[in-house]
C-alpha cells in the first residue's frame, strides 16, 4: 500500500470514528430530540454514494472507510427513529 492510500485510510478513519461518541451518548441517554434525522439521513445517503464512487474507482480506502461509516451512521439513524418514538 502506497503513501497516498495510507493518507486516505487515515483521513477516512478519522471521519468514520467521529460519529462513535454521538452513538455512545445516544445509547446511554436514549435522548435524540436535538439530533436531526434529516441531517443523518442525507449524510448516510452521501456515504453510500461515496462507496459507489470508490467501487467505480477501485479505491479500497474509500470503499473500506465509507462502508464502516455507513454501518455506523445506519446505527445512528436507527437510534434516532427508535428513540424518537419513545419520547
Amino acid at each position: 500500500m502506497d503513501f497516498t492510500n495510507l493518507i486516505g485510510l487515515f483521513a477516512g478513519t478519522c471521519v468514520t470514528i467521529s460519529v462513535i461518541p454521538q452513538i455512545l451518548k445516544v445509547y446511554k441517554t436514549k435522548k435524540v430530540k436535538a439530533i436531526s434525522l434529516k441531517t443523518f439521513s442525507i449524510l448516510t445517503f452521501g456515504i453510500l454514494v461515496w462507496i459507489i464512487y470508490g467501487i467505480l474507482k477501485n479505491d479500497l480506502p474509500i470503499i473500506i472507510t465509507n462502508s464502516i461509516s455507513l454501518c455506523l451512521n445506519l446505527v445512528m439513524v436507527y437510534f434516532i427513529i427508535y428513540y424518537e418514538k419513545e419520547s
